[in-house]
């Protein structure tokens, strides 16, 4: 058994004002899925992008707006959203304060595609490269 110590996992500026934990993903031993957190100012997220995954993403404190290929909606804390593999999605924080996410692909790498991006993003490979 490997026990993985969050405490001292770093946590990566992946954008101005959003932080982001990783917890499990290839580069800790997972093989189908990756868990991780971020924490967004007001205002901040993510912008619209896809997985070729399925994809959770839960709000854990604060105010989240997430929308989809068809749907906009408000999300508090204690709520979940399971994204289909393949739709386009986002979210930013709607709040007065940081909000605090958790976010579950069933794939052990982080791979997305931005809109107005060609290439993936990929992060937490078991090699440890990202690009």
């Amino acid at each position: 058994m490997k026990i993985i110590d969050h405490n001292n996992q770093p946590r990566e500026e992946w954008r101005e004002g959003v932080t982001t934990l990783m917890r499990i993903s290839a580069q800790t031993g997972a093989m189908q899925l990756t868990i991780f957190e971020q924490w967004c100012a007001p205002g901040l997220g993510a912008p619209t992008h896809r997985h070729s995954v399925e994809e959770v993403l839960s709000v854990i404190d604060g105010h989240a707006e997430i929308w989809t290929e068809d749907e906009r909606a408000d999300f508090s804390a204690g709520q979940s959203v399971v994204i289909p593999a393949g739709q386009r999605h986002g979210f930013r924080n709607s709040g007065q304060k940081v909000l605090h996410m958790q976010f579950t692909l069933a794939a052990p790498i982080f791979e997305g595609v931005y809109d107005g991006r060609d290439e993936p993003v990929r992060r937490w490979m078991a090699d440890h490269g990202n690009s």
